[in-house]
């Protein structure tokens, strides 16, 4: 190798987004607002992701259980090979989120830049997330229980086959 030889990386990992050929990839993802700001605990914000995830069957993507707090999203969702990149995805959820924010008066920015995700492997895996995801009200302080944070549910059943 030459002395001076500069190796560059890139500012982010690569996405795993087609792992398996024929198989469902299943994620596990999260982003966060803008500076952590408390912008997304929200009964319109909360509605409108409802609204864009149940869509999301439309193109077989499959949203899980969620969890909204009010500076992330914590989600897992379901693509079939061929559809959508998660990237991709990912976006226009943010942006859809993006327009009703701006709706209610709340300038941009909305988001911090990139998400976190996943990729699950099994059944296993997903329950230990989830656990760990559900109680995220609880551990900050805005529910006593998980099933009181009214920013949370679950779309569709997942399941690992």
């Amino acid at each position: 190798m030459s002395g001076k030889q500069k190796h560059r990386c890139p500012r982010r990992p690569p996405r795993l987004e087609r792992v398996f050929a024929n198989a469902r990839p299943f994620y596990f993802v999260t982003f966060n607002t803008y500076a952590r700001l408390p912008l997304l605990a929200r009964q319109e914000v909360h509605e409108t992701f409802c609204s864009f995830c149940l869509r999301a069957q439309e193109h077989a993507i499959a949203v899980g259980r969620y969890v909204l707090m009010p500076d992330h999203v914590h989600l897992f969702v379901a693509f079939p090979p061929d559809g959508p990149t998660l990237a991709r995805w990912v976006h226009t959820l943010r942006t859809i989120i993006g327009k009703k924010l701006l709706d209610l008066g709340v300038t941009k920015p909305h988001w911090q830049e990139g998400f976190f995700d996943h990729l699950l492997r099994s059944g296993e895996s997903y329950s230990q997330k989830w656990e760990y995801v559900r109680m995220n009200p609880v551990r900050a302080g805005l529910s006593e229980t998980p099933e009181n944070w009214p920013y949370q549910g679950e779309i569709m059943s997942l399941r690992f086959d």
